[in-house]
């Protein structure tokens, strides 16, 4: 049974651009290696946005040497960078873009929702690559709901959507490098669930919606993240109240670790490479 090393409570909130409230659950800084292959997750809104004129979000940026995942639960982003690669996604759907070598791009709310505005509900994930694909091709992967797998809990107890992974022979759309799951567990009220997990794999629990209960007693609330042993293959959980939750399993990845804001490499040197070849215009530039 995976039992809990720690439960990171409820974030504060800051802007990213001017379309983000975000709360940073974790990151590398934070958690390190233990939360290996991830390097960060970021969870923004709810927030209610106005309808408005031009789109709000994030201008142009760099990164290179990993992937970020977007889930979105409600509104819609637009993404667009420098391998040409565009896509809309909206409730449900999921963004897995993979920067390898590094890419530009720009994240903003759709040109449908800004006219009519609403609600803004996100996950993103940043997922670490090894150093052998850190230099790799840039790829982009756009998932829509209707593509993601969902299977029904025993006793009724809810639903798990896989994202990425496997469970119970049924594999998820995401491609990934190495052995990542990444599922979304709904839960009903005082209803269980057990997962089997594989042996040494990275384990955390994060609450978008509701309480949990987990081994040790231990309880979680909403924008928690829930950290548990790599030891272990069972993963018990039960729900206080109607929950959402997402959950991050993967195999760690053995290697030095040099982050810098938008570049994740190997060595300082790396970074220093990242950066001039940046300001250089080698990793591209975004179309007009």
């Amino acid at each position: 049974m995976k039992k809990v090393v720690s439960i990171e409570r409820k974030p504060s909130a800051h802007w990213v651009g001017d379309g983000f409230p975000v709360r940073t659950v974790f990151s590398f800084d934070t958690l390190g290696y233990r939360i290996s292959p991830f390097l960060l997750l970021d969870y923004a809104g709810p927030a209610e946005f106005v309808p408005a004129n031009d789109p709000r979000g994030v201008d142009e940026h760099p990164h290179r040497g990993f992937e970020t995942v977007t889930v979105v639960y409600q509104g819609e982003l637009e993404h667009r960078d420098s391998a040409g690669n565009h896509g809309k996604i909206g409730p449900g759907d999921v963004q897995w873009m993979t920067a390898a070598s590094g890419v530009i791009h720009e994240e903003k709310h759709s040109r449908e929702f800004t006219r009519l505005g609403g609600t803004l509900e996100m996950v993103q994930l940043w997922v670490n690559l090894p150093a052998e694909f850190k230099m790799g091709p840039p790829a982009y992967q756009t998932i829509l709901d209707r593509q993601i797998p969902t299977v029904s809990l025993p006793d009724d107890a809810g639903t798990l959507r896989l994202i990425a992974g496997e469970f119970e022979g049924v594999k998820g759309p995401a491609q990934t490098f190495t052995p990542v799951n990444l599922w979304e567990l709904r839960l009903k009220t005082y209803h269980r669930a057990e997962l089997m997990l594989p042996p040494g794999f990275t384990t955390a629990v994060f609450v978008l919606r509701g309480e949990i209960a987990l081994a040790d007693s231990e309880r979680a609330g909403e924008a928690d993240l829930a950290l548990l042993t790599r030891e272990g293959e069972r993963l018990h959980i039960e729900a206080r109240e109607d929950a959402t939750l997402l959950i991050l399993n993967g195999a760690a990845i053995d290697e030095p670790v040099a982050a810098y804001g938008p570049f994740v490499m190997n060595s300082k040197l790396e970074i220093t490479r990242a950066i001039e070849d940046y300001h250089s215009g080698r990793l591209g530039r975004l179309a007009a």
